[in-house]
């Protein structure tokens, strides 16, 4: 059971080492401009094996399909509905769930993008015992990985994807044995990734630069943070430090560089490296500046919608 990019690698271990009678995704959904229907990532590699698709609009209702598949187990991992009881009930080897984070820290629809987002240096991959509540089913096993400095959530992404692939191979044949570890969440340590909403991507620029740099990399390439300038949505995917101490009010363009725009922050600077003008294709700020008259951005205050 999953949906997105991320599930796609579980899915794909499983079909090399298991035999998968059944694949439950979200329902297809109309995209681009042409509102073409667009199958899931998981859809399409379920059709590419010839394996049975199952896309209920409310699972919560309509599962009475799956139950009859009469499955020994459920790996669900990015499925984006609420799993019945009846479904958790199901399966004699349980439903088994394979999260983007170090539970109990970040349960809920977002986990790779708030640690990066709040700063993390370490997240990892749970394996877990789903339960009725929000990934609040006992521990299996767990593997850490680093969070360089550096690293935007689209990196995290593909790297926690493999990690989650390999990670439940090597677990599976203990769950399968019921020799497997089972842990109690800690319930006083236990946060919540919230989904990201367009209010999260508009960036403050009254907060810190080490906030600011947080949010661009934490929001890059997807869903991007963005900024107001001249009254133009301009998506911000790179950014770095800087180290002047120019004055000027937060929000502030102060400082034109070659491959860099500087705008103020509540303690220093952010420079702005990899932007989305509105309207325009996603370009280097170097390439966005021989475009205009550079030193007319300077005092511009980044606004707000």
């Amino acid at each position: 059971m999953g949906t997105p990019e991320f599930s796609v690698p579980v899915l794909e271990g499983l079909i090399e080492n298991y035999e998968v009678v059944a694949v439950v995704t979200q329902p297809d959904k109309e995209a681009g401009r042409k509102k073409e229907m667009q199958f899931s990532p998981i859809k399409n590699v379920a059709m590419k094996h010839n394996i049975k698709v199952i896309q209920p609009e409310k699972i919560r209702v309509n599962y009475q399909e799956i139950i009859d598949i009469n499955p020994d187990i459920i790996i669900t991992c990015a499925y984006g509905q609420i799993i019945p009881k009846e479904i958790l009930d199901c399966p004699k080897l349980g439903c088994i769930n394979v999260h983007a984070s170090l539970l109990p820290k970040y349960r809920g629809g977002a986990p790779i993008h708030r640690a990066i987002l709040n700063g993390e240096t370490q997240t990892g991959i749970t394996i877990m015992y789903m339960d009725v509540g929000m990934d609040d089913g006992d521990i299996i096993e767990q593997e850490i990985v680093d969070i360089p400095n550096e690293m935007n959530v689209g990196e995290l992404h593909d790297i926690l994807s493999v990690v989650g692939k390999n990670l439940l191979l090597k677990t599976l044949p203990s769950i399968i044995a019921g020799t497997n570890k089972r842990i109690k969440q800690d319930e006083s340590k236990v946060t919540f990734a919230k989904i990201i909403k367009r209010e999260d991507e508009l960036i403050d620029f009254n907060d810190s630069s080490k906030n600011v740099y947080n949010k661009i990399r934490g929001l890059s390439p997807y869903p991007c943070s963005y900024t107001i300038i001249n009254n133009k949505i301009f998506k911000i995917y790179e950014s770095e430090i800087g180290n002047s101490k120019t004055n000027g009010q937060p929000g502030e363009i102060i400082n034109i560089y070659k491959n860099g725009i500087g705008i103020k922050t509540s303690d220093g600077e952010i420079v702005i490296k990899t932007i989305k003008p509105e309207g325009k294709n996603k370009m280097d700020v170097s390439s966005y500046l021989n475009g205009i008259d550079k030193n007319s951005l300077l005092g511009i205050v980044a606004g707000k919608e």
